[in-house]
């Protein structure tokens, strides 16, 4: 086997990222060395790779997937938006630049899908198989000319593509058609069907759509992907902030103790890897809810700040909300809060930014004995130390370098020397994303929450999150190997998109 797929959507959120990883997982489970890719990724949630580089955090999921290390190649160019329309480019794994949208689009990009291509050729020369992802919508007209992570990549590789449609939504059969109908002769020709997502109830009453759809078209629809809670893979974007929890949705397992555990998380401007609570939202009994409600962070057991890619920017909004009042007065009476990256920097008592904001110096919340100084070059590492006396893994992503001025640290090298963050009370505050996702650092921090919010709530001992993630994955995989044609999908992943498809007016205009 030697070969690829594109996975296309009618829109953005049409569930790419799941369908992508569903593949992965259902190849792996067959034994096909396979890889993800998706040459441009847009998202606030990134992760780091062993040798520090910053990709997107859903590829490092379907890397995981592919049960393969995740790697720069798989998401060569990132981008993580700064406001309305810039964001700093990402290009293998390093920062290059902040650049506006007209910019990107007016010359950048174009020039850049000769080194994505190259990524994808070496993924390939070590693969059987690599599963890429697109991005938004392949029928984006405006954009088509400099087009690098769907027909554009699709065009370079020779890969067959098939479009993801969201039914929940509504409209399906109009967005496969149409997606199709303003595509160019050219680009029409390597789409070879369809896969329907999120579909609730008698797949029987769906098939005569298909079969007009067929008829319209000349494709053929792969699979009907039925709809699932829980499944709760890293998002890409904000569009979807249920946080994910048991089966079912969050916070329906039952405690181990005899009370829940309510978590409030500051829904932050340009937030960045809100999946740092995925790991609470998996423990039975503790409820993880977004706000940007100052009662509702008043009223919580833990409230957590989380990242965010304009620190200075969200310390202005929560003064606007009532949020930064909130915040100082849970620390003064001793309630829990934990900040992370930005979230952290922002419960300090100073910023010097000339790199982000250019604000000069701002003033912190002011409960952590912490200044922060925005340096030029980027932090990107996987740390590991020792915290609440358990092992704790991380990864960091930062521009702000902390300057702890008391209170105790939080995370230590096990020999008592200090590695990162801080604690006063029972205020916390860390750099290093993804630490709740080691099983005894997150216990022992909720049993300390526990005490200080006076509830009777006791993590249960054998809730482990990479076994969780492992599972949901899995869940992926069947709903591939249940739902969709995998004889039909290796033939297309093997031999390319079928010959002789018809071409559907009026394609892309020109």
């Amino acid at each position: 086997m030697s070969g690829g797929l594109l996975v296309a959507g009618t829109t953005s959120d049409a569930g790419k990222s799941v369908v992508t990883a569903g593949i992965c997982r259902w190849l792996a489970r067959q034994g096909v060395r396979v890889a993800p890719f998706k040459a441009q990724n847009m998202s606030l949630n990134s992760f780091v790779t062993r040798e520090g580089a910053e990709i997107g955090r859903a590829q490092a999921m379907q890397a995981q997937a592919c049960r393969v290390e995740p790697s720069a190649l798989m998401n060569p160019v990132l981008l993580k938006p700064g406001g309305e329309r810039s964001s700093q480019v990402v290009l293998l794994g390093k920062p290059v630049g902040e650049m506006s949208a007209r910019g990107y689009h007016g010359g950048r990009q174009a020039a850049l899908l000769g080194t994505v291509l190259e990524c994808l050729a070496e993924l390939r020369a070590g693969h059987d198989a690599v599963i890429c992802e697109g991005a938004g919508s392949p029928a984006e007209i405006n954009l088509r000319r400099t087009d690098i992570v769907n027909m554009g990549i699709a065009r370079g590789a020779g890969f067959p593509v098939l479009v993801v449609g969201d039914i929940d939504r509504g409209g399906v059969f109009a967005s496969f058609f149409g997606t199709v109908a303003l595509l160019s002769p050219e680009d029409q020709a390597l789409v070879a069907g369809f896969l329907v997502n999120k579909f609730r109830g008698d797949v029987s009453l769906l098939e005569p759509g298909l079969d007009m759809l067929r008829g319209l078209t000349g494709r053929r629809t792969y699979g009907v992907l039925p709809f699932r809670h829980g499944l709760g893979i890293d998002e890409e974007d904000g569009m979807s902030l249920a946080a994910p929890g048991a089966e079912g949705g969050p916070g329906t397992a039952p405690p181990h103790g005899e009370d829940v555990l309510r978590v409030a998380v500051c829904a932050l401007p340009l937030m960045s890897n809100f999946t740092d609570v995925d790991a609470l939202a998996a423990e039975p009994g503790v409820v993880v809810r977004f706000t940007d409600r100052p009662e509702e962070v008043a009223d919580a057991d833990l409230v957590v700040v989380p990242g965010t890619r304009g620190t200075v920017r969200a310390l202005d909004w929560l003064r606007r909300r009532g949020l930064a009042d909130a915040l100082v007065r849970r620390h003064q009476d001793g309630r829990p809060v934990f900040g992370v990256c930005g979230g952290y920097q922002l419960l300090g008592e100073e910023i010097e930014d000339d790199v982000e904001s250019r604000r000069g110096r701002v003033a912190g919340l002011g409960v952590l004995p912490v200044r922060v100084r925005f340096a030029r070059e980027k932090t990107l590492a996987r740390p590991a130390g020792t915290a609440l006396g358990e092992p704790v893994e991380g990864y960091e992503i930062h521009h702000g370098v902390a300057e702890v001025l008391g209170g105790r640290t939080l995370v230590s090298d096990g020999r008592g020397g200090p590695l990162d963050g801080c604690r006063s009370g029972t205020t916390w505050g860390t750099h290093w994303h993804g630490a709740l996702e080691s099983d005894g650092f997150r216990r022992a921090f909720l049993r300390e929450v526990a005490a200080a919010a006076g509830r009777r709530f006791v993590p249960a001992p054998g809730t482990s999150f990479a076994a969780l993630r492992e599972e949901r994955l899995d869940r992926l995989g069947d709903l591939i190997e249940r739902h969709a044609d995998t004889d039909a999908l290796w033939r297309l992943v093997e031999s390319g998109t079928p010959q002789g498809l018809p071409f559907i007016p009026p394609g892309a205009p020109a």
